[in-house]
């Protein structure tokens, strides 16, 4: 592994990897923050996908945000992580000058896609990847297919994403033993996640059920070179019952808005997390945003 950033943060030290890996030191028993290190960036509401689970409501012709002149990025620390999402990111006119303007203030952005966006867009996710405009590259799945994996295994640092209550077990089985990275996200009840839990409560329940009961063999059997979560998932899988205390104090990186926070450059809001209704107006001073972030968390 390669330390691609290092940097001071409140009471701590942070060291980032080019696999992804984030440690965080000190010679305390908490760890307490001063600035963002990540966040989630909405950067379009434009996607034809029109995927009945969409937590941003999503549509095509969506509007764009105006990514070239919000202010606050350009105070971001350097090696600030990014994940920049819509909608289909691929679709907003400035995305790669947005990426070029990230190179140089040594930002470090990941993007996440639809399958079938990265699909369709093979040489664009190539020219990102060899450009090092991008550092990860999040994939979120909507049919494993044998030509899918075969893609995939071009991007070492490609994350699949997954939804729990909406994969099953055995479509985890057809992505294991590949050595993939994996991200389970929980299942957002927003927006249009709520219609359709609201159609599909039992099924999806039963989903999250059965990915809970199999988790410790998924991790134990060792289906994936990585397992990560988010906070959601980490709470709808009990995924703190399953490890022991060690395990626990290592891996989790700490509740929305520690270090992190929502950014929604379509409507200049941002927020603790992306399901977060109390959200607040774009400032000019990312300082200024997360003060009210730590404030209200």
């Amino acid at each position: 592994m390669r330390v691609i950033g290092s940097y001071n943060n409140g009471n701590y030290h942070v060291i980032i990897f080019d696999d992804g890996t984030k440690i965080r030191e000190n010679n305390l028993d908490f760890f307490k923050a001063d600035f963002p290190e990540s966040m989630d960036i909405k950067i379009t509401n434009s996607c034809d996908m029109g995927c009945s689970m969409c937590h941003e409501n999503s549509v095509n012709g969506g509007k764009h945000g105006d990514i070239m002149n919000i202010k606050f990025i350009d105070h971001l620390r350097p090696y600030t992580e990014l994940a920049i999402g819509g909608g289909n990111p691929l679709e907003h006119p400035s995305l790669i000058p947005f990426l070029r303007k990230c190179k140089i203030l040594k930002l470090i952005p990941s993007i996440t896609i639809n399958q079938v966006h990265f699909q369709k867009n093979l040489e664009l996710v190539r020219e990102m990847v060899n450009e090092k405009l991008i550092h990860g590259l999040g994939i979120s799945v909507m049919n494993i297919t044998d030509e899918f994996i075969t893609q995939l295994k071009e991007f070492p640092n490609a994350v699949i994403h997954v939804i729990a209550g909406l994969i099953d077990v055995q479509g985890l089985k057809k992505l294991s033993n590949h050595d993939f990275k994996i991200l389970i996200l929980g299942y957002k009840v927003f927006r249009r996640g709520a219609e359709l839990y609201s159609k599909y409560s039992t099924e999806i329940e039963t989903k999250i059920t059965s990915l809970k009961d199999n988790l410790p063999n998924i991790l134990e059997d060792g289906w994936f070179d990585v397992v990560s979560f988010d906070n959601l998932a980490i709470y709808e899988l009990s995924l703190q019952d399953i490890l022991s205390k060690e395990e626990w104090d290592e891996f989790f990186m700490g509740d929305d808005g520690f270090a992190t926070m929502y950014v929604d450059c379509v409507e200049e809001k941002f927020s603790r997390s992306s399901t977060s209704t109390e959200r607040y107006d774009l400032l000019e001073n990312i300082d200024d945003m997360f003060s009210v972030i730590r404030v209200n968390n």
